[in-house]
């Protein structure tokens, strides 16, 4: 596959129009293939800027109980990894330029082989790749065969993330970082983090240290989230467990209809606020 930083081109061109970034979660084969496919079609349709696409895991200990409960059925269905890198190849004919990034575990990758798993994202189109549970410091394995595929190792930096670790972060971290926007697991929690100040003096922090695009997520289900968060200095943000409620709520008839209403407004939110 030809070398392309998609997650470059799109946070460039967004830069330019002066928009932030959405880039909306789900559970690959989640609640079942095709349906799985429909939310991701319907995700890009909508206009969300990038992909954050999550492999279930047992134990996805950084996930609060909406996304739990969906890796859970997907893999009491049997679903395997392999099954979810088909259905992102599936996805990448349907976008060429969108940028995927993968959230996975380090037991996915070991399962696999370190070398192989990366062969096999770059094969189907994966530009980005969060080990949720694997620590910058212990990152050295993956992150040579990461780059040698293509693949932007994407970290998370969050409250609690001092300067010297900020660093350690920064000098692997390509595509954008992650921000965890408040301590805990991914959820709906309506408490607002961008009204906390330590938030905006490490986003501060962190732009001082690298020029990636920073993105928050943890707890962002809201339009207004959203755009508190984008005048706190943030690029962008990342939403899933709102996004995976929503459609384990609705109405099988409607919920394509919902799904795409709460897309488009989280969209026309991060188009109207000038960055």
């Amino acid at each position: 596959m030809v070398s392309r930083d998609r997650y470059r081109v799109r946070f460039r061109a967004l830069q330019e129009a002066k928009k932030g970034a959405f880039m909306p979660f789900t559970v690959l084969g989640w609640p079942d293939e095709e349906t799985s496919f429909d939310i991701i079609k319907t995700m890009i349709d909508t206009g969300a800027s990038a992909l954050e696409l999550g492999i279930a895991f047992s134990d996805p200990v950084a996930d609060g109980p909406i996304i739990q409960a969906a890796a859970h059925k997907v893999i009491e269905s049997g679903y395997s990894v392999n099954q979810a890198l088909n259905l992102v190849a599936r996805v990448r004919k349907y976008d060429e330029d969108i940028p995927i990034g993968l959230l996975v575990y380090y037991n996915h990758i070991m399962a696999m082989g370190v070398e192989k798993f990366y062969a096999r994202a770059e094969e189907c189109g994966v530009d980005g790749v969060l080990v949720a549970d694997l620590p910058a410091e212990s990152s050295d394995e993956i992150v040579g065969i990461a780059a040698g595929n293509n693949i932007s190792t994407i970290f998370i930096v969050s409250p609690l993330t001092r300067e010297e670790r900020l660093d350690k972060i920064v000098k692997h971290a390509r595509g954008f970082i992650y921000l965890v926007s408040r301590l805990g697991v991914t959820g709906t929690d309506e408490r607002d983090a961008s009204r906390d100040s330590r938030l905006t003096a490490l986003i501060s922090s962190i732009k001082k240290a690298t020029d990636l695009p920073i993105l928050a997520g943890f707890g962002i289900s809201t339009p207004a989230h959203a755009e508190r968060m984008m005048e706190s200095g943030a690029d962008g943000v990342i939403t899933g467990s709102k996004l995976v409620d929503l459609v384990a709520k609705a109405d099988p008839g409607k919920m394509q209809a919902e799904l795409a209403g709460y897309l488009k407004g989280m969209v026309a939110a991060l188009d109207s606020v000038k960055v």
